[in-house]
């Protein structure tokens, strides 16, 4: 059975900006961060990749990419590589560069088990370092 929920992106910085949302697709009811953060990055890098350039919207920015307001621009079309993105967004997860709340319940470790229901809410709040500290 698929489980569809809504997933939120949402920048600690710029809070009074309404977050970005979509839906993800999931196989398993139950899944770990571990889980959830891969099927979340293969569908946006997938997604990108399928597409014929323009803006690559994900949870991590691919190294030669320019940050935009409304996601990343790539120098020139070329396919991203989801492996290094996902091991990427493990790293900056281990990092506190961002957190994820499921159903407003934060998920502190990446082999924690996430229960997914229809109508789960999953936040990915970006989070940004301060100057000097």
């Amino acid at each position: 059975m698929e489980i569809q929920v809504k997933v939120r992106d949402a920048d600690a910085m710029q809070a009074a900006r309404q977050p970005l949302e979509w839906v993800l697709v999931f196989k398993e009811e139950r899944i770990s961060l571990r889980d959830l953060i891969r099927e979340r990055v293969y569908q946006e890098v997938d997604a990108y990749n399928q597409e014929s350039g323009g803006l690559f919207h994900g949870l991590v920015q691919p190294g030669e990419a320019e940050r935009t307001l409304n996601g990343f621009r790539m120098p020139k079309k070329h396919l991203i590589d989801r492996e290094v993105q996902y091991k990427e967004a493990l790293e900056l997860f281990e990092q506190n560069g961002f957190i994820v709340l499921a159903d407003d319940r934060q998920i502190e470790t990446l082999d924690q088990e996430i229960v997914l229901k229809s109508d789960s809410v999953i936040t990915f709040l970006k989070l940004i370092p301060l100057v000097g500290g």
